[in-house]
């Protein structure tokens, strides 16, 4: 079970020491979200900061973007990084898409796996000499000159992931990307029930193996060396939960516990601004199913029950904590428990 960062504040001036610590504290990968800041930019200056701590998107909002200037960017840095990027792409939600990008959505399904599939050919045209001819329904790629083909890579292309709520992006995930995030807001029963049947659907439709994807949760984690600090880390986590269980999008993860009615109550208050009020509707019983607390080796031990033998990866979603090194002993604990020994990623 590799071990990943996840950053969502990521600037500048700030990210080679940041990516530099997440290495040093021992991590797999590092990813950063699209939030106040591009995605893409820092891990430019990340590469050149580490030298085997895989790079990533974690994720990038796909559809505002053409498949052209995801290939660019993706291209550049897995050469920039040696072969150690990895292109995470994201749907977003409706909303964000056409009032906050001003772009068009449609069909989210099926317009990433036809993104994934252009990208793609895209990277054939540099890196193996095929010509560019794709044509789909929602993306047309047919010029390709000389003058703008940038040098092969020597890694080759990177991988690509998906980052999937419901079961139809999970098959997608499945059936054409190289893995899937899964969201901090998943449980352990959705993941069982959900998401991993739909990704076996999607890899049958593509013809593959569970062998050909990464699966990738994030978790929220409470940690600390004292009951108080947990108590801290738990309240911060409370308020994200009830943020991410008011929005309609995830509503099928409640209800697979019988918790449907909680995502009304949430998002009745969410319209009237009430934000402080809606951790309160968060029980300890629903947090815990979110949510892993505790010292780090009890809490490294109760990461390893959910997704051992599960998963292929897992991130930390901490609101609030950045610190890479103040979870150092966290992923010695799952390590421990995995029987792994601690070091870079192969």
């Amino acid at each position: 079970m590799k071990i990943d960062g996840f950053v969502y504040d990521a600037t500048l001036e700030r990210i080679g020491a940041m990516a530099a610590d997440f290495e040093g504290a021992g991590y797999d990968g590092l990813f950063l979200g699209e939030t106040a800041h591009d995605p893409f930019l820092p891990l430019g200056v990340a590469a050149g900061m580490t030298s085997h701590l895989t790079l990533g998107t974690g994720i990038a909002v796909a559809f505002p973007r053409s498949p052209m200037h995801l290939a660019n960017l993706g291209h550049d840095l897995q050469v920039a990084s040696g072969g150690r990027f990895v292109l995470g792409l994201g749907s977003q939600i409706r909303p964000h898409i056409e009032k906050r990008f001003s772009a068009v959505w449609t069909h989210p399904a099926a317009r990433m796996r036809e993104l994934v599939e252009a990208i793609r050919a895209v990277w054939r045209c540099w890196n193996e000499g095929e010509p560019l001819s794709f044509r789909g329904d929602f993306y047309t790629l047919t010029l390709m000159t000389p003058f703008f083909v940038p040098a092969p890579s020597p890694s080759g292309a990177p991988p690509i992931m998906i980052a999937a709520v419901g079961e139809r992006m999970a098959e997608v995930a499945g059936e054409v990307a190289d893995g899937v995030f899964v969201h901090a807001f998943t449980s352990e029963r959705y993941l069982r029930e959900r998401m991993l049947p739909a990704l076996e659907r999607g890899l049958a439709l593509g013809g593959r193996t569970r062998s050909s994807v990464s699966v990738c949760p994030q978790v929220f984690v409470a940690v600390g060396t004292t009951e108080r600090e947990v108590e801290e880390r738990r309240e911060a986590v409370r308020g994200q939960v009830a943020f991410y269980a008011s929005t309609p999008a995830y509503r099928p993860v409640l209800e697979v516990h019988g918790w449907g009615a909680l995502q009304d109550e949430l998002n009745a208050l969410s319209k009237q601004g009430r934000w402080s009020d809606m951790a309160t509707l968060i029980t300890d019983d629903v947090l815990d199913v979110f949510c892993v607390s505790g010292p780090p080796k009890q809490a490294g031990a109760a990461i390893v029950r959910r997704f051992g033998g599960l998963v292929d990866r897992v991130s930390f979603y901490t609101p609030g904590l950045v610190d890479p090194f103040r979870l150092a002993t966290l992923i010695e604990a799952i390590r421990e428990e995995c029987g792994q020994v601690a070091g870079p990623a192969a």
